[in-house]
Formats: C-alpha cells, structure tokens, sequence
C-alpha cells in the first residue's frame, strides 16, 4: 500500500510516521467490524472448518487415550485419558489460534490485499490487527470449547467446575492468536510458518504437561517451561476440568495476559513498518 494513503488516510492531516500509537487501534470497537468480515466468510464453510479443527486433537485424545491409557492406567491420580483431554484442550486452543493468524491472516494481509481495501474506510492498521487477533482467538474457543465439552460428556471433565476453564481457553487463544501475527508480520510466504510449527510450537506441545506431568521433565527443562504459555495455559485448564484447586492462578493468568498483550502490541508494530515500505 502507498505509503501517503496510509499516513493521509482517517482525518486528513498527515500524522508522523513517528507517531507513538500510531500502530494501535483508534478506538475500542473499530475492530468489531473485521470481526464480523470474517465471520460472515468463514460461515460459508463453518463445518468443514469446524471439523477440520476438531480432527486432529480429538485423534490424539481418543487414539492416545485408549492406546496408551491402557499401558499407563493412572496420571496424577486419574485415568490417563482424563489427564490427556485437558492437555488437548489447552493445544486445540493453541493450534487453532495460531494457524488461522498464520494461514489465514497471511492470505487476507499479503494475498488478497483485504487489508489494504479496508484502509481505505474509516478502520486503521492497528483496528484490523486487533480484529484479526480476537478473531483467531473466537475460532480457537470454538475448538477448546467443543472437545472440553466431549470430554465431559464422556465423563473425563468434572461439572461444573470445568466451567471455570473457559475464560482460560478466551485467555490462551488471544495470547496464542497474538503470538502468531508477528509471526505472520515477519513472513515472506507461507513456507516460513514451518519454522514456528517445527521450532516453536511442536517443542511447546511436548514440554508443556499436555501429554504427561511436566514434573517428570529435567530440572533444567521444568524451569524452562516456566516462559512457556501453553505450559500456563495446560496449569489452569487441567484443575478445572479436573474439579481440583489451581496453583499459583495469578502467575499463570499474568503470563497468558502478557503474551497477548505484548504479541499484539508487537505485531501492530511490525504490520505497519512492513505495509509503510
């Protein structure tokens, strides 16, 4: 996008590109609108993208619930695919909000220059980030919610108390969500998101006490894990599906908030330094 319809763009008064929030939203409901943009398209193809969100996690819950709950037995004083559903819960949520700021955000940014034709309306640079942010973070819920709910059904998750995760699973997708749209700021095609789903996100998944206690990692690992959010996110999940108190909620809860916080903030930077050039 040209770079003086950008800064003349709103009021018409050119502002500095220097401009301290100058890459924050305008105002607290503009993002509403990007929000329902993508909403309206995505419920063209509602359940094939449901399903395609909820078939990998509910495989891993049921093949590696019943596979391998029949050599463990017990984790943490509960049957093994109990313990795995919060940990699914917690890396559905992951997943989902990632990939859709990633692919998805990609394409509207880069290749189909939607965002470029939503800047020429009253919405700014940091509007659409923020849209796009708190809509990745709708779809994961969508995906945390739905296995959260299988899983009690099936009687792995306590009623009501599980209840409790889901303000947790709107936290860990928007700090997931923001994570990954500076990522995408940073990408120069599609094949760089491998790189955070090798580098990234796979390691996450294996050392954050998805699939067994992180208590049985090293020490060295265990402290690692500590910077983590889904190893946060995983923290609070599992107590409330599991009806059991949650240690250090504060912490855990600070640590999702700055992820969202600061990866949104990040990325709204990175955004407009790359749509300025």
């Amino acid at each position: 996008m040209d770079a003086r319809t950008y800064e003349t763009h709103g009021n018409g008064d050119a502002p500095s590109r220097q401009e301290p929030f100058a890459a924050l939203p305008a105002n607290a409901v503009n993002w509403i609108a990007v929000w329902r943009r993508n909403y309206l398209v995505w419920r063209k193809l509602a359940i094939a993208s449901m399903f395609g969100n909820l078939a990998d996690p509910m495989i891993y819950l049921f093949g590696l619930g019943f596979g391998l709950g029949l050599m463990v037995g017990h984790v943490d004083g509960v049957s093994y695919i109990a313990f795995l559903a919060a940990g699914t819960v917690a890396s559905s949520v992951m997943m989902s909000a990632s990939f859709e700021s990633m692919y998805s955000g990609f394409s509207r940014m880069h290749v189909q220059r939607t965002w470029e034709a939503i800047m020429h309306t009253p919405l700014t640079l940091g509007d659409i980030v923020l849209g796009e942010v708190i809509w990745a973070g709708s779809k994961s819920v969508l995906s945390g919610t739905a296995i959260m709910l299988v899983a009690g059904a099936l009687g792995y998750a306590n009623f009501p108390s599980m209840l409790l995760a889901l303000p947790v699973i709107v936290l860990t997708g928007l700090a997931f969500a923001s994570i990954a749209m500076v990522v995408t700021a940073l990408a120069p095609s599609y094949d760089f998101f491998m790189f955070y789903q090798t580098l990234v996100l796979t390691p996450m998944l294996l050392l954050s006490g998805v699939f067994f206690p992180a208590s049985q990692l090293p020490a060295a690992a265990r402290a690692a894990t500590q910077v983590l959010p889904l190893a946060h996110a995983v923290d609070l999940i599992r107590p409330a599906m599991l009806g059991r108190p949650v240690e250090d909620a504060v912490l855990h809860v600070a640590v999702l908030a700055v992820y969202a916080v600061g990866g949104f903030v990040v990325s709204a930077v990175l955004f407009r330094r790359r749509m300025m050039k």
